[in-house]
């Protein structure tokens, strides 16, 4: 009788996992193959990266700025990041959950370039918590959660493509941008104030004394490049990469704890049931808006942002 070997028993995990792994390695052996027998055309590549800078849609998102002690910190945005390995081909990058337990995530950013086989990868862990002025709270919904992952996920990931793609390219990107922005005169100057400062008014709740005050100077004094600084700050708390108070003086307004973005029917029952009104059908979003933001006085606008979806999905 032949002897029982316990090292020989295959469960039906460790097949599925091996089948994943195979499954997993056949595609990146692929992908190397395409990547070989299809090299980037640098320098067509390098024209679309410069068509793309040409829109004013990204050239306005394309650059974040955010103060570290005395000085500023700038440069190019997750969006133009991730702009810019799409142009440039061959480019394969993500982020990938490696774990999930014990109230925090272990993280893999990664950017692989193909055809060259430089990869760069950066593993680090997010804890499923949310500091605040008051002191913070943890994360239990898992929308929150996935938010808070990819938010440092992504900053983890633009900083691997810059790792792959070529200094002069990212460079050329970065000033097309800026030469976009500042061709774009068919809106007068003016107008384009007017909105930035509505932009900041809205969203981060930071009036105009606050503006004058963080640039040294009269809103009718803002020069192109002055607006193309308030760009990057509005990029730059967007991305998360800092707050607004990182910027503005806020005095003594004391600071309020931001509850998750659950169960938003208890504080503002009203806010589900706006009336079919014409204001409602022309801009239901900013009627939502202004509920909210008398009923969480305090709260980011990204957090109001999520609670107006929450509101507009629990509706039959």
């Amino acid at each position: 009788m032949e002897e029982f070997n316990k090292n020989q028993i295959v469960t039906k995990d460790d097949t599925v996992t091996s089948m994943m792994v195979g499954r997993q390695a056949q595609e990146v052996q692929a992908a190397i193959i395409v990547a070989k027998r299809f090299p980037r055309d640098e320098n067509e590549s390098y024209k679309r990266i410069m068509r793309s800078c040409a829109r004013i849609g990204l050239a306005e998102q394309a650059e974040y700025t955010y103060p570290k002690g005395d000085k500023k910190v700038a440069g190019p945005s997750i969006r133009l990041a991730e702009s810019i390995a799409q142009s440039w081909g061959n480019i394969d990058y993500g982020i990938i959950e490696l774990e999930n337990e014990k109230g925090s995530s272990e993280m893999l950013a990664y950017c692989w370039d193909l055809e060259t086989n430089t990869r760069v990868t950066k593993v680090f862990t997010v804890k499923h918590w949310r500091d605040t002025k008051g002191g913070g709270y943890a994360l239990k919904d898992s929308r929150d959660v996935y938010e808070t992952t990819a938010n440092f996920g992504a900053r983890r990931v633009r900083a691997c493509i810059l790792g792959v793609i070529p200094g002069d390219v990212i460079e050329g990107a970065v000033k097309e941008c800026r030469k976009t922005i500042k061709g774009d005169n068919k809106t007068p100057i003016e107008d384009r104030i007017k909105v930035m400062l509505n932009t900041f008014e809205k969203e981060h709740r930071v009036t105009t004394a606050m503006v004058e005050e963080y640039l040294g100077c009269n809103v009718k004094s803002i020069s192109e490049n002055e607006l193309i600084r308030m760009k990057g700050v509005h990029q730059s708390i967007t991305d998360g990469m800092s707050a607004p108070r990182d910027y503005f003086n806020f005095g003594d307004a004391p600071a309020v704890d931001a509850p998750p973005v659950v169960d938003a029917f208890k504080k503002a029952p009203e806010a589900a049931a706006v009336p079919e009104t014409k204001a409602t059908v022309i801009d239901e979003d900013s009627v939502l808006r202004a509920k909210l933001i008398k009923a969480y006085p305090g709260e980011e606008s990204w957090q109001t942002d999520a609670r107006i979806k929450e509101i507009k999905e629990a509706r039959p």
